[in-house]
């Protein structure tokens, strides 16, 4: 676990993560750098962020609405990439607009359509990943992977939405290993979708891999991993 004095730990920790990485990619004949690294800091303090800053991690996923807002305000919207990572409700889809980069958890019409909605307002574009709930899991929210299909031609008919990809978490496995289908079958479905001929639906992104399976993920095809625990240490509640 990381020490709050070791104040080097953190950018040790992100060398590793990269190094793996790089090394996962090489593996499977991908280049490491259309890989993006996510530090999924819900609950980690701004003066490690910015040490995570400093040692060049510039892109963070937030999971709490209100705890992001005040790290954004501190760090600064234009110093860092902001990523939405965590379940969203959608009374609080007005307040995400135009603040994060990417929401990477659109779990359901209803909420792409407010998104849509108050994008419209703000006279943007919002980009967004499709969360899928890969496992069919009763505890996680997310379109279910046969039938994500049927509702594109709806979402492709919201001008204010940039769907680049999809995200996925994977039923809970403790052999990393036994994740790789779940991973497997997220990348056969973009490819799948990318077929779909709706012109505002991309399939460029796939958000996928935590702390424990980021390895496995990278070599099924992720081109975002988000990691928390192994760069800066156990969560902090």
């Amino acid at each position: 676990m990381i020490q709050a004095s070791d104040s080097d730990a953190i950018a040790r920790n992100i060398r590793t993560v990269l190094e793996h990485i790089r090394r996962a990619a090489e593996r499977v004949g991908r280049q490491s750098d259309r890989i993006r690294l996510i530090g999924a800091t819900k609950t980690v303090s701004v003066p490690r962020l910015r040490e995570a800053m400093a040692a060049g991690l510039t892109e963070f996923g937030e999971n709490r609405l209100q705890e992001a807002r005040e790290k954004i305000k501190q760090i600064g919207l234009g110093q860092a990439h902001w990523h939405f990572i965590g379940r969203l409700q959608r009374r609080k889809a007005k307040a995400v607009v135009g603040l994060f980069e990417l929401i990477h958890s659109v779990d359901s019409v209803e909420l792409a359509v407010e998104l849509n909605r108050r994008a419209a307002q703000a006279g943007i574009i919002q980009p967004v990943l499709l969360e899928i709930n890969i496992g069919g899991e009763d505890s996680k929210g997310g379109f279910a992977p046969e039938s994500v299909g049927e509702i594109l031609p709806e979402l492709n008919a919201m001008p204010h939405l940039l769907i680049r990809g999809l995200m996925t978490i994977p039923p809970l496995v403790t052999d990393p290993e036994d994740a790789r289908p779940y991973f497997r079958r997220l990348r056969e479905l973009a490819e799948s979708l990318a077929r779909s001929g709706q012109e505002r639906i991309r399939m460029d992104e796939l958000s996928m891999g935590m702390s424990h399976d980021y390895e496995i993920a990278v070599e099924e095809g992720a081109t975002m991993v988000r990691i928390g625990t192994a760069i800066f240490g156990a969560r902090r509640v």
